[in-house]
C-alpha cells in the first residue's frame, strides 16, 4: 500500500501549460519531466523550472534515475541561449541548471554548462546550478565555478554502502564528497541530497550527513525514493513523517544552515527559499 504522500494532483493552472509550452517551443529539456518529479505541477504553475541542459540522454545509467540513457546526441549550439530567452520570458529571478553526464565529451560538456550559466546571468537571474560529478576533474568545476552560480549542488543520493548499487559505476561516494569539498573550499554555498527508502539504516544516513557537514556543505535536501518505472530500482521502504522530522533535526544540530526533509522534497525544490532561508548567512 503506497502511503497518501505519494498521491499529488493533477495540473490545473494556466501557468502550468504556458511553462510547458515555452519548454517545448525552445527545444529545451527539463529534469522535472525526465525525472518525472513529483512537484512538477506545484513548481510549473508557479512558473519556475529546472532546466537539464547537455542534450536528453545520459551516458550513465544510474539504478535510480529514469532520464532516458545511451545513445547521445551533439550538444546544440543554441541551447544556452535558448535557455537564457526562456528564463526572460518566463521572469524567473532564480534558476536552477542541472545537466545529464556526458562522459563521451572531452571536457564532459563543462564548457557549454558554464555558458549556459553565463547566458542566463545576462537576464539578471540568480543561478544555482547541479552538476554530475566531472570524474572529480576540477578544471570542469571550475569552468562552472568562474561564472559565479550563487549555490553549487551535488548529490551524493544516497548512503556509502549503497551507492555501488544505486549509482552508475562511474559515480564514487567519495568522488562526489571531494567534488562538494572543493565548490566550498573556492568559498560557495554548496548543496547536496539524499534519497531514503532503498535499504539504508538511520545510522548510516546519519553517517552520510556528517560526512557532507565535514565537506562544509550548506544545504541539505532529504527526500523518498519513488520508482519511476519498473525499469528502476524498487522501493525497499516507503519512510514515515517521523523519520524525515528526525533527520531534519538531526541535521540542525549538526551545523546544516538550511535542512529541507519531507517525502516529496527534491533538490531543486523551493531552490530559491532555500538559497534565500538559510541559516547564518
Amino acid at each position: 500500500m503506497h502511503p497518501e504522500y505519494v498521491k499529488v494532483k493533477l495540473p490545473t493552472e494556466g501557468t502550468f501549460f504556458e511553462t510547458k509550452r515555452e519548454v517545448k517551443e525552445l527545444n529545451l529539456h527539463t529534469v522535472c519531466e525526465e525525472a518525472r518529479c513529483p512537484n512538477r505541477a506545484e513548481c510549473w504553475t508557479d512558473g519556475t523550472a529546472t532546466f537539464m541542459v547537455l542534450g536528453k540522454n545520459c551516458s550513465r545509467a544510474c539504478r535510480f534515475c529514469s532520464v532516458t540513457h545511451g545513445f547521445v546526441q551533439p550538444l546544440d549550439p543554441m541551447e544556452p541561449f535558448n535557455v537564457a530567452r526562456a528564463a526572460k520570458e518566463m521572469g524567473l529571478r532564480y534558476v536552477v541548471v542541472t545537466s545529464v553526464d556526458r562522459d563521451d565529451l572531452p571536457d564532459q560538456g563543462s564548457r557549454h554548462f558554464a555558458s549556459v550559466v553565463r547566458e542566463v546571468k545576462k537576464t539578471g537571474a540568480k543561478v544555482e546550478v547541479l552538476i554530475p560529478d566531472f570524474r572529480g576533474d576540477r578544471e570542469c568545476v571550475d569552468s562552472i565555478l568562474d561564472e559565479g552560480p550563487v549555490v553549487l549542488a551535488h548529490n551524493v543520493e544516497t548512503v556509502r554502502r549503497l551507492s555501488p548499487t544505486v549509482r552508475d559505476r562511474r559515480a564514487d561516494y567519495d568522488q562526489s564528497l571531494g567534488v562538494l569539498d572543493y565548490a566550498a573550499s573556492r568559498g560557495f554555498v554548496t548543496k547536496s541530497s539524499i534519497m531514503l527508502g532503498l535499504g539504508e539504516r538511520d545510522d548510516e544516513v546519519v553517517e552520510t550527513m556528517r560526512d557532507l557537514r565535514e565537506v562544509d556543505v550548506s544545504i541539505l535536501t532529504i527526500g523518498q525514493y519513488l520508482r519511476p518505472s519498473k525499469m528502476q530500482l524498487p522501493v525497499v521502504e516507503y519512510s514515515s513523517l517521523q523519520r524525515f522530522d528526525k533527520m531534519r533535526e538531526i541535521g540542525y544540530e549538526m551545523g546544516f544552515q538550511f535542512v529541507a526533509s519531507g517525502p516529496l522534497v527534491r533538490t531543486s525544490y523551493k531552490a530559491a527559499e532555500a538559497w534565500a532561508m538559510r541559516r547564518f548567512q
